[in-house]
């Protein structure tokens, strides 16, 4: 079952993702721990040729919820974070693909067509809760695994990389 929850930040990241490349040019630096880094072929930025989100930021591009499992965890789990489309939208980028990198150097490659609406997000929260780096945090890429058996599969759970903290644009 898919549960996707639609917030404030939502919406403001849904103002966000309609900014022009001139405008996103003059987002602030994070001002609280970067969660995450974002390089490679992108239009904006925020520290030098980077775009860095702290956990505010990436909030305010999107925030969504959904129940699922997990083949890493027992039962039923909530997970909450940005969603992947919103990311891609925001960055303006349309085709290519991913390299999300974990904080020990691991990399997986991810497709922009995974970032659909009601796919993958970057998650923050488990269970309400901020995922410590011994959980699987602080960011891991969730897909929805519950919602469609395509997501059931080796390619999507090798894409499901946690400790997450920079993604590279590829075009």
């Amino acid at each position: 079952m898919l549960k996707m929850v639609l917030t404030t930040a939502t919406c403001v990241g849904f103002a966000l993702a309609g900014a022009t490349a001139a405008l996103a040019q003059d987002m602030a630096a994070p001002q609280g721990d970067v969660l995450l880094t974002v390089t490679g072929d992108i239009e904006v930025t925020n520290v030098g040729e980077t775009l860095q989100l702290d956990r505010e930021q990436l909030a305010a591009l999107d925030m969504s919820s959904f129940d699922t499992t997990t083949i890493w965890s027992d039962g039923v789990h909530t997970f909450a974070g940005t969603s992947l489309a919103a990311i891609v939208d925001f960055l303006n980028v349309t085709d290519g693909t991913i390299l999300a990198t974990a904080i020990n150097d691991y990399t997986v490659e991810i497709p922009v067509s995974d970032a659909v609406e009601g796919g993958p997000i970057i998650a923050t929260l488990m269970d309400g809760e901020e995922m410590s780096v011994r959980d699987k945090g602080p960011l891991w890429i969730v897909y929805p695994y519950d919602s469609r058996n395509d997501y059931r599969s080796e390619v999507v759970y090798s894409r499901s990389i946690w400790q997450l903290d920079r993604i590279e644009v590829k075009r």
